[in-house]
């Protein structure tokens, strides 16, 4: 008699606050139909801009265009009282003109309870000096 085992992994997804609860029924059901259309419907025009774009610039515009993301997506400021607005690389995506209701509500520094990091040990993590996450600076 054989016997037969579930598979049960524990370790696929443990980040219950980001990714959500397992269930059964969203394996089973898979993503809403209009979210399918919404992801597609966003590749097929960024391809159809790219394809554009090399048509009227030549082959080697898109390949410039994408190094200068991956550049301006990497520079930061150092950590302090202001986050990093990352505006080269929105200027450069386009992502200025889209205003969405997460870039005026919820802002972490109108909260009362802010409190700003300190900028020294948040260098000194970034340059690998120091260990462990960014600490909040007393006021």
């Amino acid at each position: 008699m054989a016997s037969s085992s579930i598979k049960h992994d524990v370790t696929s997804n443990g980040d219950t606050l980001r990714f959500g609860l397992d269930s059964v029924k969203r394996e089973i059901v898979g993503s809403h139909p209009l979210e399918s259309l919404r992801e597609n419907s966003n590749t097929f025009w960024e391809n159809q801009k790219k394809m554009g774009l090399a048509l009227t610039y030549g082959s080697s515009f898109n390949l410039r265009r994408d190094l200068d993301a991956q550049i301006l997506a990497r520079f930061q400021r150092p950590p302090g009282a202001l986050p990093s607005s990352m505006l080269g690389l929105e200027a450069l995506t386009g992502a200025l003109d889209d205003f969405g209701f997460e870039d005026y509500l919820n802002l972490p520094q109108n909260s009362e309870s802010f409190r700003p990091a300190d900028m020294h040990h948040g260098m000194e993590v970034r340059l690998g000096i120091s260990k462990g996450p960014v600490q909040p600076s007393f006021l």
